[in-house]
């Protein structure tokens, strides 16, 4: 019967008893299931730049958009720039990220603890279900 209608039989569930099959186009279905699984999400790198005298107002602001990156299952990666001689002082820019870290609340991990490289602190915080 699928012969004459020029489709394919393809048997859907093998463990039930009796097989159950079904009449389809067995090329058209194998597209479909390759751009399902082409089509899942993949993680971005969400960026989030913050100065060593930010206010508490401003960062709660910052906080509060790290949280939304990560319910969308995106990384969040927070950068601190020193301008000129703020860098003789990066225990300020620490304290700003262990703060950030307190604020933060629900299921995140911290991938990368915060780092000085040159004149900036990076920290990158992923969803905890990765």
């Amino acid at each position: 019967m699928a012969k004459e209608r020029g489709y394919d039989l393809v048997e859907v569930a093998s463990n039930t008893t009796p097989p159950v099959c079904k009449i389809m186009d067995f090329g058209k279905y194998k597209y479909q299931m390759s751009k399902k699984q082409s089509s899942k999400k993949t993680s971005d790198i969400k960026e989030i730049k913050i100065r060593p005298q930010i206010t508490d107002h401003d960062l709660q602001l910052k906080v509060k958009n790290i949280r939304r990156f990560l319910d969308d299952g995106d990384k969040a990666k927070v950068t601190m720039f020193f301008k000129g001689r703020e860098v003789v002082r990066p225990d300020m820019g620490m304290k700003v990220f262990t703060k950030i870290i307190e604020l933060m609340e629900g299921k995140f991990l911290v991938e990368h603890q915060p780092k000085l490289e040159g004149n900036q602190i990076t920290m990158v915080i992923v969803p905890s279900s990765k």
